[in-house]
């Protein structure tokens, strides 16, 4: 255990050397104060629209702006499960300093783990963090809750979980920055798979439909963030709900107790993956 903790300080220490932490922060500052500037313009006069019968304005407009502020958050906490974990093995491999780590009796999965829950350990309080900043902007200045106040920022922490451990296993393959573009080119491509459903399940496209979600269970982190959109509005019904599910930001459609499970399954097969190939890797 201390073997693991002193691994996850060190790659902590690496970050903050590297000023991984400072560009974070000041992303998040703009992000925040942006969020709050666009909930004082939109709700502003939210009481003087008049919208067709069926359609409450001020939760089509909430849920709509936090659905856009839940996709900022995953985004912003991938950007830092990225630069924590892209590096590891192959980055700290090329500049020396991954042989001094991986000696008896650390050795390298105890590595690949201490990594994954350091990157854990600052990320997913992260996105706690700036979803609950998110909502309170939402909710103190639109008066507008989600129906669910915690299930949807813990998936949305679970799925940058899983982001990290997909980085960590690409740093035991490919150098940093082939790494860092694969990741976030998945990412952008779980995330277009998610819009494309969007678009099929409101054009009643099965086929469409079918390939997302398909999609969404190969690239997990896109299935939570559906099931947290989902959570937002679950308890939303009439013109308003069916709407909000057409809406890339507004409700999702895919989800549920598997999809939970089958991500927690994901993390032990692509962490059995990574511990496998990086024992086989010649340093």
């Amino acid at each position: 255990m201390s073997s693991v903790l002193t691994i996850a300080g060190y790659g902590l220490r690496e970050a903050l050397r590297r000023k991984v932490f400072a560009v974070v922060l000041l992303l998040t500052v703009a992000f925040l104060g942006l969020f709050w500037l666009a909930n004082h313009f939109l709700f502003e006069h939210i009481d003087n629209v008049a919208p067709p019968a069926g359609i409450d304005a001020r939760g089509f407009a909430g849920a709509t702006i936090f659905g856009l502020a839940m996709f900022g958050t995953l985004f912003l906490g991938v950007v830092l499960a990225v630069f924590l974990t892209l590096g590891v093995v192959s980055g700290d491999a090329e500049r020396g300093l991954l042989q001094p780590l991986i000696v008896r009796p650390v050795g390298r999965v105890t590595l690949l783990v201490a990594r994954w829950l350091g990157a854990v350990a600052v990320c997913a309080p992260y996105v706690g963090l700036v979803y609950l900043g998110t909502m309170l902007i939402t909710g103190l200045t639109g008066h507008w809750w989600p129906d669910n106040l915690v299930t949807p920022g813990v998936e949305l922490a679970a799925g940058v979980a899983v982001v990290a451990a997909l980085s960590l296993l690409g740093s035991v393959f490919l150098s940093s920055t082939a790494n860092g573009i694969a990741i976030f080119m998945l990412f952008g491509a779980g995330l277009v798979a998610g819009l494309l459903g969007t678009i099929g399940h409101g054009l009643n496209s099965h086929q469409l439909e079918r390939a997302a979600k398909i999609a969404a269970w190969l690239l997990p982190f896109e299935a939570l963030y559906q099931d947290a959109l989902r959570q937002l509005t679950a308890k939303t019904s009439g013109l308003t709900g069916f709407l909000l599910t057409l809406g890339p930001f507004g409700g999702g459609y895919t989800g549920g107790t598997a999809v939970r499970l089958w991500a927690v399954a994901y993390l032990l097969i692509v962490g059995t993956v990574a511990a496998i190939g990086f024992t086989r890797r010649d340093l």
